[in-house]
């Protein structure tokens, strides 16, 4: 049997899981006098036996006509596609997307793409990003068409276009960034002609708006290997076009000496950092955190008598940084300020080894971390990186020795909830005061007193606020 029929036959069985759902629509459509095929990622990953509940097709329909064939059988239909030649539907748990063979191009100018009507599923082949993302498979029929060589490149592990990378990435830039992608995320190799023209036309990257840019980059960090990823975006200079700190990280030597550079030492965290990811599956808080750990070590960095490297306050630098490039990137607020809280307090621990911690400052410590915690344990691990073993095992153990202590000082206190001993309404009831900038005053002093000074009983607590308030001239 030829390579080619096996991989045929893999892919038919693949099909076969939902060919209930995929058949029958097909039989829908022959009957109203059209084609219907299951096309590009469906294929690829249905060849790849990896085939999900997201299925794509592509049809000689126009987006009425593909209307009037669903309405009716499928459980529900969307129309925000629609301009671009796309319905979208629900039947029994798969979503099926339907687009209408498409010419797709770009004048050169603009940002979005200038949508015509394809004539033939060939045309529509033809106008698709790369070999692997260019193969359809009939329904009903279950005819296999590739006319590109997707399933040969497929065999091979290696990414190329349909047509030139030159004519495919000047249709659409954003192609470049999805050849990165899918290198990261199927751990394939991409053709060298086409990284040299990912070079050449890096440029063209600023025709894309912000938000695909956005899109595109969070799913290669989310992919099974976003190192790879990353390196080609660096090596290509597209990386310069929307995150030029990474590329920056290359100019700063290691203070550790531990590795080539700064780049090479945040590449190894962002991959220490997959590894603590646990069952979860990726997490791009935590791997952007890590990407951006270090961004502030160019502003910062400073030679001393000795000649030795520092960055000191790097941390500071590198989150306002972060805020200002996630903020260019149109990343929700949430996201932004998460990875920003990381990218502040990953160099925090540096220095619990040396027994200058009290109580008091690993309650600051979880505080401060607030539901960050857990990602800060796994970030600050991935930062230790150097090849000197017994400084990792040293480190290593400091960062349990933390660990168990965060523990034992949480069963005795509720270090998750530390709050003030009175809240604002006892503050306003002891002190005799209105609501106001007072009570914000005294909760903030009594929650700086409880991080010292762990839970205080009441009679304490209102001594203290007594206390205070005297010397506030509060009270007489």
């Amino acid at each position: 049997m030829s390579v080619l029929n096996h991989a045929q036959q893999k892919a038919v069985a693949e099909l076969l899981r939902v060919s209930p759902v995929a058949d029958e629509l097909g039989r829908r459509f022959a009957a109203a006098g059209h084609e219907l095929h299951l096309v590009g990622g469906s294929v690829r990953d249905a060849l790849l036996s990896s085939l999900g509940d997201d299925l794509d097709f592509c049809t000689d329909a126009r987006p009425e006509q593909t209307l009037a064939v669903v309405n009716g059988w499928a459980d529900a239909i969307w129309e925000t596609g629609r301009e671009f030649g796309t319905i979208g539907i629900q039947k029994n748990g798969l979503r099926l997307e339907i687009t209408t063979f498409r010419a797709e191009a770009y004048d050169g100018v603009t940002r979005n793409p200038v949508v015509s009507y394809g004539t033939s599923l060939l045309d529509d082949l033809s106008r698709r990003d790369f070999t692997i993302n260019a193969m359809a498979v009939s329904v009903p029929g279950h005819e296999f068409t590739d006319p590109f060589g997707g399933l040969r490149d497929l065999a091979e592990r290696v990414i190329r276009t349909p047509a030139t990378p030159q004519l495919s990435f000047g249709d659409d830039p954003l192609r470049m960034l999805r050849a990165a992608r899918f290198a990261a995320k199927l751990q394939f190799t991409v053709e060298p002609s086409i990284v040299s023209t990912m070079s050449d036309m890096a440029g063209d990257l600023d025709r894309i708006t912000t938000e695909r840019i956005r899109d595109e980059f969070t799913k290669l960090m989310n992919s099974a290997d976003p190192i790879a990823g990353l390196r080609l975006l660096v090596d290509t200079g597209l990386a310069d076009r929307f995150l030029p700190e990474i590329s920056g990280l290359k100019l700063e030597i290691d203070e550790h000496a531990q590795h080539k550079d700064v780049y090479e030492h945040t590449l190894i965290v962002v991959q220490n950092a997959m590894r603590l990811e646990g069952d979860e599956g990726p997490d791009f808080v935590l791997r952007m955190a890590a990407l951006m750990h270090d961004i502030g070590k160019p502003a910062t960095k400073a030679v001393g008598r000795d000649g030795r490297v520092s960055f000191h306050h790097h941390e500071v630098v590198g989150a306002r940084l972060t805020k200002q490039r996630m903020k260019a990137l149109k990343y929700p607020k949430d996201v932004i300020s998460d990875v920003v809280g990381l990218v502040a307090l990953h160099l925090r621990f540096y220095g619990y080894g040396r027994g200058e911690w009290t109580d008091s400052a690993v309650r600051r410590y979880v505080t401060d971390a607030g539901p960050l915690l857990g990602r800060l344990h796994k970030l600050t691990r991935s930062d230790v990186t150097t090849r000197n073993r017994r400084k990792a095992a040293q480190l290593a153990a400091d960062y349990d020795a933390l660990e168990e202590r965060i523990a034992r000082i949480a069963a005795e206190e509720d270090l998750a909830k530390v709050r003030p001993d009175l809240d604002g309404n006892a503050i306003m009831e002891l002190l005799g005061v209105p609501p106001g900038p007072i009570v914000g005053q005294a909760w903030r002093f009594l929650k700086e007193l409880r991080l010292d000074r762990g839970p205080l009983d009441r009679d304490e607590a209102e001594a203290e606020l007594f206390k205070w308030a005297r010397e506030q001239g509060h009270i007489s």
